[in-house]
């Protein structure tokens, strides 16, 4: 589920969580920003995903890195919704890891903060790094995205972290991107739930 409006975003995303469980097929939010960038989209998102009819899924990926309407559709579905927040930093805390998040959101970093520590488990958050410029305008040009999430990591490394979550559901491509080239180990949220979903399946 795609939480933004971004039909093209949703695509990326099915294509990287195809890669660990079969049979994935894509949902993207009838309304809203193609981008969620502040917390009253997120909030706005959250009721679109809520109240989203999702009669045969066996299991949910709720693919916003702030988990929008994860908790709502849980309690009305028979069947598992994993938030790639949740997932992100449970896999990050794992084995009490110092982990950071990088991303390029400013305007959820409240979101982000509160996610990351409810769900890390032994692990410690240091924080979020944020990429300097303006989100939108860096999701249209994919090296200096790549660019400045890689200064965010290093940053993120420098202040301790020994992982890194690139945060974001339409960063996805970028965290494939960078996996190879950072300094720490980077976690990509949309397989670290597609690996939660297909546990609990």
């Amino acid at each position: 589920m795609n939480p933004n409006s971004n039909a093209a975003t949703t695509q990326a995303m099915v294509a990287i969580a195809l890669q660990i469980l079969p049979g994935v097929e894509g949902w993207t939010a009838p309304r809203g920003p193609g981008m969620i960038v502040t917390e009253e989209a997120l909030a706005a998102s959250a009721e679109e995903v809520a109240a989203a009819d999702l009669p045969d899924a066996a299991g949910v990926i709720v693919a916003a890195f702030g988990d929008p309407g994860q908790a709502a559709l849980a309690a009305r579905l028979d069947c598992p919704v994993v938030g790639i927040g949740a997932a992100a930093a449970a896999e990050a805390g794992m084995g009490g890891r110092r982990f950071a998040v990088v991303t390029t959101t400013p305007g959820l970093e409240r979101s982000v903060d509160g996610l990351m520590r409810a769900h890390a488990g032994a692990g410690r958050y240091v924080g979020c790094f944020l990429t300097q410029g303006d989100p939108l305008r860096l999701m249209e040009d994919a090296d200096a995205l790549d660019r400045a999430l890689m200064a965010g990591i290093d940053r993120a490394a420098g202040q301790g972290a020994a992982v890194a979550i690139i945060g974001g559901g339409p960063l996805g491509e970028a965290a494939e991107r960078l996996a190879d080239h950072a300094a720490i180990p980077l976690i990509a949220p949309i397989r670290a739930a597609a690996r939660a979903l297909k546990d609990r399946l």
